[in-house]
């Protein structure tokens, strides 16, 4: 399959474990792809849940999957600073159809002040339990909210004030055109 190149629109869809639909956004515009990564961007970009409810986003936000990492990272562009929210998810997958990816429910929200929050514990427990999450899947999502805080810490990748501007600049063109 053909990577979708720079300003091609994509659609993103979100699994749960289970194999349900959780949620899809539509006409992501692509920046960046390589054989690890894409980046992207959202700008009132419709959403739609899983139950049919829809909505907008609100602010652009710049988008990062990776192959290997299992987390996917969502900076949003506000007048006030960058926040970020930051999933726990499966490597991606590209197919035709869309880039898709399992949400295993903890998140990290990285607040505009640097603070960072651990979201969705017990969501995570109970889908752990009803799922059936194995004791594998549970190490490798736990190893990899330590590898993200340490990008977090660090500013490292989309956490770096320079990732968000050269993207989102890029970003600003591409729609001028």
């Amino acid at each position: 399959m053909k990577l979708p190149k720079e300003g091609d629109f994509i659609t993103i869809q979100s699994y749960k474990h289970n194999g349900n639909l959780h949620r899809t956004w539509r006409d992501t515009m692509v920046l960046k792809t390589t054989e690890n990564a894409l980046i992207g961007v959202n700008d009132h970009t419709l959403v739609t849940e899983g139950d049919g409810r829809r909505w907008v986003t609100r602010e652009p936000a710049i988008v990062y999957f990776h192959k290997k990492y299992w987390f996917n990272i969502v900076a949003m562009i506000r007048d006030t600073g960058i926040s970020y929210y930051c999933n726990l998810a499966s490597p991606y997958y590209l197919d035709l159809e869309a880039l898709k990816y399992i949400d295993y429910d903890l998140d990290v929200k990285v607040f505009e002040s640097g603070e960072k929050r651990l979201l969705d514990v017990e969501e995570y427990e109970r889908h752990k339990r009803q799922m059936q999450y194995s004791a594998e899947l549970d190490y490798i999502l736990k190893e990899n909210v330590k590898t993200l805080v340490d990008w977090i810490n660090k500013e490292q990748g989309p956490f770096s004030q320079a990732f968000v501007d050269i993207w989102y600049k890029r970003y600003l063109g591409l729609k001028k055109q």
